[in-house]
């Protein structure tokens, strides 16, 4: 059976066993006393790699700053917290120890659960969707699903894996180390998406952060932490507050971008203009069954209702969301994109995030209202958490309800979740 008629015959199974599926979106609008809800959803400032405000601070600290702010703002008792799931993507042995060792000092207890894991991009977002089906499947009642990354302290070349003789003999496992912006430069010749375009669309990103940050479209979501920072000129180390993204550039126009020369090939189109930075942070969302924030006096501030995960070909990474974002609207229950007010599609590269908008009809007006990781960085276990906080504060703030996250994963995958704003 060829792939396309297997997720044929699995949307039809879906659609059976979902009478629900065919009602719409009125039925996604629909509360229930069995909606996994989120209560709070923040994040820290994301920062350049190697030189912003992180560049100092390890990743279990951004993560136990993230959790006592996550637990001070939403007040809820940490005893009832029973599983935290993070995701991250460089971190020693996966950030099970840091991780867990973050969590007590935040200020939740021992009997709280703590585990890692690594879905690459989407890290962040499988981190959630682990949590919101724990919940479902009655497993825990309150659950923190988060994500975390220090690409200062641990991206370059001591990250690389080497595979073994017998994976680099099958060239699907093979092209699965091929470096992503390598893969995305070829993507961007085979599918014909021309330079000047993606200039345009990382010009537009840039200038959609700017003037979201200037009218402080980011405070809401972000929580300041104190760090230490050393001065890179005079050596000295200093105490600072990063409260602000500080990768944002004002003033970047597709002119200006088209200057930048290439980085992968001599007559290629994706440049550091052009694709996601290299940068710092993390961010936490708590997640509940509605019933139980009733009881809890919780505010809830959106839902979760559907996620999914599909497999691409490796050297096709950046077209996941294509693949995804329709799986995951079908799994919610949405006939078309058209039901969905603001996206958030990871910008990994201007190349794969606007091939796979115009390629599902999209209107860009709807993708990335305040920028994207062109603009503001790309954390890698972060984004995915990130995403919701940037998502729900933009769905409140304009008064709309239905969301998608999403992103393409290294190594040809895509992941996607819908969400509905309360």
């Amino acid at each position: 059976m060829s792939a396309a008629k297997a997720q044929e015959r699995l949307s039809q199974v879906a659609s059976h066993l979902s009478p629900s599926a065919k009602r719409g979106k009125d039925a996604v609008l629909e509360k229930s006393p069995d909606d996994i809800v989120v209560t709070a959803a923040y994040r820290t400032a994301l920062t350049k790699g190697g030189k912003g405000g992180f560049k100092d601070t390890a990743a279990a600290d951004l993560l136990a700053g993230v959790f006592k702010a996550l637990i001070d703002r939403s007040g809820i008792d940490p005893e009832l917290v029973e599983d935290i799931s993070v995701g991250s993507v460089l971190a020693p042995g996966g950030g099970a120890t840091e991780f867990r060792a973050a969590a007590l000092v935040a200020g939740f207890p021992t009997s709280t659960a703590v585990k890692s894991l690594n879905r690459q991009c989407s890290s962040g977002l499988q981190a959630i969707a682990e949590i919101a089906n724990a919940i479902k499947s009655g497993m825990i009642e309150v659950g923190v699903g988060a994500g975390v990354e220090s690409m200062s302290q641990q991206y370059g070349p001591g990250a690389v894996t080497e595979f073994s003789d017998l994976l680099d003999s099958y060239p699907e496992a093979k092209n699965c180390k091929v470096p992503m912006g390598v893969l995305s430069e070829q993507m961007a010749k085979d599918r014909k998406i021309l330079r000047s375009d993606q200039d345009a669309f990382a010009a537009s990103s840039y200038q959609k952060a700017a003037a979201a940050q200037k009218a402080g479209l980011f405070d809401e979501e972000i929580i300041p932490l104190k760090v230490k920072w050393t001065d890179p000129k005079t050596e000295e180390e200093k105490e600072i507050t990063v409260s602000k993204d500080d990768g944002i550039r004002a003033g970047m126009t597709a002119e200006g971008l088209s200057k930048i020369r290439p980085a992968f090939a001599k007559d290629g189109s994706i440049h550091a203009g052009n694709a996601s930075q290299i940068s710092d942070g993390a961010a936490a969302v708590l997640l509940m069954k509605r019933s139980t924030a009733e009881k809890l006096g919780q505010k809830i501030i959106g839902k979760f209702v559907a996620a999914s995960v599909v497999g691409v070909p490796p050297l096709l990474m950046g077209i996941g969301p294509w693949k995804a974002i329709p799986v995951a609207l079908e799994k919610a229950g949405l006939s078309s994109h058209e039901d969905v007010d603001i996206f958030e599609i990871n910008e990994a590269f201007a190349s794969q995030c606007l091939w796979c908008v115009n390629e599902l009809g999209i209107d860009v007006k709807k993708v990335n209202p305040k920028g994207g990781a062109i603009a503001f960085g790309h954390p890698l276990g972060c984004t995915g958490a990130r995403q919701v906080s940037t998502l729900f504060t933009e769905l409140h703030r304009t008064g709309k309800k239905i969301g998608v996250t999403s992103m393409c994963v290294g190594t040809g995958m895509g992941m996607a979740a819908v969400w509905v704003a309360e």
